[in-house]
């Protein structure tokens, strides 16, 4: 063999040691189960490095930090939790850390939960932080939010209230003639009652339609969850009213203040605000449960009034009465 294909080899075997020698300085990762990771705000990549040695999760955080300076792109880490998952490789792992795509975890609002139970769910959740008062009643957006481990509860009280306003603004541009209502204030009050006073979504525009039609009359609204809201700022009651609620005298109570309640009694959804700006077209002047969730309607008393005899005479059946 002559000595120039020799000096070849020579070089080729010193470049692959070299390589073998620098790949053994890189170290490898040794995430063997799916496993979250939080980098909080502002650490570098020589810290996180630290941080990934210090939970097994790599075997040298100097052979990261080379593999991250050599191989690496310029896009900076995030902060958050992120999900490493099982054989992931160091540059697998970096990948993960400048795309920002972290761990989000979800809250649920459902429709016509009033604040004071949106704030209790927010506090109760362990991952989110600080502290935040009652949200105002009606300020909060149903529906489902993401968040991230750590998270200030304000921040996302902040989501939930812009997602509100922009709902609301939404609706009201898309808003019917001649509805019962003047601002977006009034059709998020008058929207709330709606919410509490039927379960089933087909019917929200029929019972928006009834209270528009009294509203515009000038009749008492007679709403009982506006009787309820004052005791108990929208919790179940759990009992049935008393007489001497119905005959209160307050902000909320509609059995004996003429038009609106003076705010919200809930945190209505979507579809109820809709309704309200875009009721149902109807003479409908009174309703009475129905026992399946839904209700009577009635143009006249008379026909109210037979209404109330059936929905006695089912509660009798039932033993309610």
């Amino acid at each position: 063999m002559s000595r120039a294909r020799l000096a070849v080899l020579g070089l080729v075997a010193l470049a692959f040691a070299g390589l073998i020698f620098v790949w053994s300085l890189l170290g490898s990762a040794s995430v063997t189960k799916d496993t979250s990771f939080t980098i909080p705000a502002g650490a570098s990549v020589s810290a996180v490095a630290d941080k990934l040695e210090a939970e097994g999760l790599i075997t040298s955080a100097s052979g990261f930090v080379l593999q991250a300076r050599i191989f690496g792109s310029d896009a900076p880490i995030q902060a958050g939790e992120f999900l490493l998952t099982s054989g992931m490789s160091q540059n697998e792992i970096l990948k993960a850390f400048q795309s920002g795509d972290v761990i989000r975890r979800f809250v649920t609002i459902p429709e016509g939960m009033p604040s004071i139970l949106v704030w209790e769910r927010l506090m109760a959740e362990e991952l989110l932080t600080g502290e935040v008062p009652v949200p105002p009643e009606g300020s909060i957006l149903p529906d489902t939010y993401a968040f991230e481990r750590g998270e200030a509860r304000s921040a996302v009280v902040e989501r939930m209230q812009a997602a509100m306003d922009r709902t609301l603004a939404e609706e009201w541009g898309k808003r019917g003639r001649d509805i019962a209502v003047d601002t977006m204030r009034d059709a998020l009050i008058l929207a709330s009652i709606v919410e509490k006073e039927t379960g089933k979504p087909e019917e929200r525009r029929m019972v928006a339609g009834l209270y528009s039609n009294r509203v515009k009359s000038g009749m008492l609204l007679q709403a009982d969850p506006t009787i309820i809201y004052p005791i108990t700022k929208g919790k179940p009651l759990g009992r049935r009213i008393r007489q001497s609620e119905i005959a209160a005298v307050n902000g909320y109570n509609t059995y004996t203040r003429v038009g609106l309640p003076e705010g919200p009694i809930t945190n209505p959804g979507r579809e109820s605000i809709a309704a309200v700006l875009n009721p149902a077209k109807t003479s409908a002047l009174f309703m009475v449960a129905d026992g399946t969730g839904g209700h009577w309607f009635a143009d006249t008393l008379a026909e109210h009034n037979a209404n109330v005899a059936k929905w006695y005479a089912i509660r009798k059946e039932r033993g309610e009465m």
